[in-house]
């Protein structure tokens, strides 16, 4: 009997860019655990946020049953990727399997994390400093890509983070060059919201950037735009920003 063909198709960079657009554009995600005392799957949804690097990041409460499950086995799935209309599963979705490392308070990476999330999640003002909420970096292992019918793929845990030296630095200042670069260009978002198409839902606003790529936000809709090229320093995001806006060679 002849042997079925696989179904996976080469990962190839068209493959590796939307997985990093469908964990990092986000706003929520189901995450799969191993409950601490049955050993069974344990699956719940979470706030979704990313570091600098892009590694996916959680909000959770010490109760939770998902937050005592990581303390007893750092194993975790992610699945992002929003269904449209007609049949969900003709929509793009990622798996990523994860180790969770806990992120310590008072710390420069706890301040780097929390400040970005906040970005992101404004309402989680409300709860973010409570003394049983603490934040996980999802560190991606592998993941599994199902880009719609026919078009599966298998990434590395490394295709999804950001490997640049500059990340550091670029958490410390980017948020201010931007705004710059906004006050300088007035009708920079209105510019790019055209060039994106983004939905008509309001004023979107640029809350993150990084050397990959920048996310803007606007209520509750998210928008990922990955740079062609990766940026080395901040006059370097700028410019692909402004290089995707005004369509510059």
């Amino acid at each position: 009997m002849k042997e079925p063909s696989s179904t996976l198709r080469e990962t190839d960079d068209e493959a590796r860019r939307l997985a990093r657009i469908l964990l990092r554009s986000a706003r929520y995600a189901a995450l799969a655990v191993l409950h601490p005392e049955t050993g069974f799957p344990f699956a719940s949804r979470v706030l979704l946020g990313t570091d600098i690097d892009g590694v996916p990041v959680i909000l959770v409460s010490a109760l939770s049953t998902h937050t005592k499950a990581l303390a007893a086995d750092a194993r975790a799935s992610l699945l992002t990727g929003e269904p449209g209309k007609g049949d969900p599963l003709a929509h793009a979705r990622l798996t990523t399997q994860c180790y969770a490392e806990p992120v310590d308070r008072d710390t420069p990476l706890h301040t780097r994390i929390r400040t970005r999330f906040l970005a992101r999640h404004a309402k989680a003002g409300l709860y973010i400093d409570f003394p049983d909420f603490r934040f996980f970096r999802l560190v991606p292992q592998s993941a599994s890509l199902n880009g719609g019918f026919g078009r599966a793929y298998i990434l590395d845990g490394g295709d999804l983070v950001i490997h640049s030296e500059a990340n550091d630095a670029l958490a410390e200042k980017a948020e201010a060059a931007v705004q710059d670069l906004v006050a300088r260009h007035p009708d920079l978002m209105s510019t790019l919201t055209l060039r994106l198409g983004a939905p008509e839902a309001g004023p979107w606003r640029i809350y993150g950037v990084d050397s990959a790529g920048f996310d803007m936000i606007s209520g509750d809709l998210l928008m990922r735009c990955e740079f062609d090229t990766p940026a080395a320093d901040l006059d370097h995001i700028c410019s692909n920003i402004s290089k995707i806006a005004y369509l510059i060679p």
